[in-house]
């Protein structure tokens, strides 16, 4: 802290604000805010709230705890010694408003890396109970990984914020416990993570063999591509704050007290953290743009249709107007047309007797607006859309092949309907022993 540079801190102030811009336009696009509400259609348990809402706010907060602190760096300055170079000012030599604004920054930290430590503890009992749970095991809400996660998940909440807490007489301890506290346990989840990024292309050829269908590879495939290059970047994000941490709290500092060392362990671990939290974002909530563009152009042709009926409408009116005044146009009158079907052209006509043209108990005409049939948009995925599928040439449709494969197959049901994470129990056949709002 007070040996880091404000350039350290800037990085991450950017870095996080990029996040935080990522984030707002990910969301429009993926729904325009709608997996924000409490209730967001019929499966908004507390599991998906609770998920859902422990990512989003851990990003809000990571922000303010870095955009804060660089502003606290980029206000107290530098420090130059003679003959010693610049150093940044320490926290002791501190205005008083700074010196308080320590604990509450860093208690941010920590509650933001525990509600980290939740959501990539959830989708570690999830990728494990998804390997190894068999088709007769369909509930993940009685799984021992869901029983692990809320465990998992409450050790998180509590010991992250008490070790800042217990710490806070020394701010130098306490920056130095929390970096250790928390990468050692972001650290050991992203270790367990290795073993399913090892098993699952062997998982995906016994899914292939079975036959399952192509669009549930290609949705898996998709997400375990996204996962090695999270779990890449989770160990930048871990291992600097190990080493920043472990150096911190032995009697002699030798990494902390090198201010390029500090730097680029800082800026490294920034860059970790960001791209990894994006890359949960992507996972969390996957746009599909095939989908995207059916729902713009479905608005679109309605928008379309209802134009075309309201000028109709206008037609029709300004038309009943005109033949209850006593005018008939040449194009729409009925009696005109029939005299020019045999010849006459719009003069003669003209000429004609007026009790020939128009009978006395001639109703009158009426234009009937044609039958507008709104264009349904093709649902049929296309060939590679992000997290989407791929079209099936076979000529069975992806809803019956998800039918056949959930009937026939050894694997978990949750298999075949994978979307996200945070949509678990969300699938059609066979119907779920239990409500899927249970959690």
């Amino acid at each position: 802290m007070s040996h880091t540079s404000p350039a350290s801190y800037l990085v991450w102030a950017v870095l996080s604000s990029l996040l935080g811009i990522f984030l707002l336009y990910h969301l429009w696009s993926f729904d325009r805010f709608k997996c924000l509400k409490w209730s967001n259609g019929p499966y908004s348990g507390a599991f998906k709230r609770v998920m859902t809402y422990s990512y989003l706010i851990s990003i809000p907060l990571i922000m303010t705890y870095a955009i804060g602190f660089a502003i606290i760096k980029y206000q107290e300055g530098f420090l130059f010694i003679g003959g010693g170079g610049a150093f940044p000012v320490p926290y002791t030599l501190w205005t008083e408003t700074n010196k308080k604004a320590i604990f509450p920054m860093y208690l941010l930290f920590s509650t933001a890396w525990s509600f980290e430590m939740v959501t990539h503890l959830e989708e570690l009992c999830f990728w494990l109970f998804l390997v190894n749970a068999g088709s007769a095991q369909q509930d993940w809400f009685r799984s021992l990984y869901f029983k692990t996660w809320a465990f998992g998940s409450v050790l998180a909440l509590v010991y992250m914020p008490m070790v800042t807490i217990f710490t806070r007489s020394d701010p130098l301890k306490c920056e130095a416990y929390t970096f250790l506290a928390g990468s050692l346990g972001s650290f050991s989840l992203t270790l367990w993570f290795t073993p399913i990024l090892w098993t699952f292309p062997s998982f995906l050829k016994n899914l292939r063999r079975e036959g399952v269908d192509t669009p549930t590879i290609v949705r898996l495939t998709k997400f375990h591509e996204l996962n090695t290059l999270r779990v890449i970047f989770r160990f930048l994000f871990c291992v600097p704050f190990i080493i920043l941490g472990v150096d911190g709290v032995r009697p002699h500092n030798h990494i902390n007290e090198s201010m390029f060392w500090t730097d680029i362990l800082a800026m490294i671990a920034g860059f970790g953290c960001v791209v990894s939290s994006g890359i949960t974002l992507v996972i969390f909530f996957p746009r599909s743009i095939e989908g995207e563009i059916a729902t713009r152009d479905a608005a679109r042709e309605r928008r379309t249709n209802a134009s075309r009926l309201r000028t109709m409408s206008m037609l029709e009116t300004n038309f009943t107007q005109s033949v209850n005044g006593g005018t008939y146009l040449l194009t729409s009158s009925p009696v005109k047309q029939n005299f020019s079907e045999v010849g006459l052209d719009a003069g003669e006509y003209d000429s004609l007797p007026k009790a020939w043209v128009e009978p006395k108990d001639q109703p009158s005409p009426r234009i009937q607006p044609p039958s507008a049939k709104p264009m349904r948009p093709s649902r049929t995925r296309g060939n590679d859309v992000e997290m989407g599928g791929i079209s099936i040439s076979s000529g069975l449709t992806e809803r019956n092949l998800s039918r056949h494969n959930l009937r026939t197959s050894r694997f978990n049901p949750m298999v075949h309907n994978f979307t996200s994470p945070i949509n678990l129990g969300i699938y059609e056949y066979p119907e779920p022993r239990y409500p899927s709002n249970r959690f």
